[in-house]
């Protein structure tokens, strides 16, 4: 019987070639593929754009629709849109740890738990917009 010590992770010694802050960061395991990497950066930053959209919504609301909203109406529904978009950045974040933890240690990937989080507060959204443009808010 052969033992196979490649699934164990890597623990880093004081010869390990990484900066500082990605020893700290990530203190074992092993440099996953490049390509891997970078893909999981390209998911990142596609979640920031996300998370910017819909704080710039929250702002554009605020500055824009004083015609259209009462201030009461108008306040809450861009503090609602600002909070998921720094939810958003937030998760963003954790997903890419997790994600680059997982990769690391060669284990399964974890489930994206925020895409619930974003296809809730949209379906939301937009189920406030159709009340207020039907008169009910």
């Amino acid at each position: 019987m052969v033992f196979d010590h490649s699934s164990y992770p890597r623990y880093v010694t004081h010869d390990d070639s990484r900066s500082r802050i990605a020893r700290q960061i990530f203190p074992d395991g092993e440099d996953p593929d490049p390509r891997f990497t970078l893909a999981n950066e390209r998911t990142f930053l596609s979640w920031i754009r996300t998370a910017l959209a819909f704080i710039g919504g929250g702002i554009a609301v605020e500055a824009f629709t004083s015609e259209i909203f009462t201030s009461g109406l108008r306040a809450t529904l861009s503090i609602v849109l600002m909070v998921i978009g720094f939810i958003l950045a937030a998760g963003a974040a954790f997903r890419w740890h997790r994600i680059e933890s997982a990769m690391r240690h060669k284990t399964s990937l974890p489930l994206p738990l925020i895409i619930p989080i974003v296809s809730l507060a949209t379906a939301l959204g937009a189920g406030l917009l159709v009340l207020v443009f039907a008169g009910v808010l």
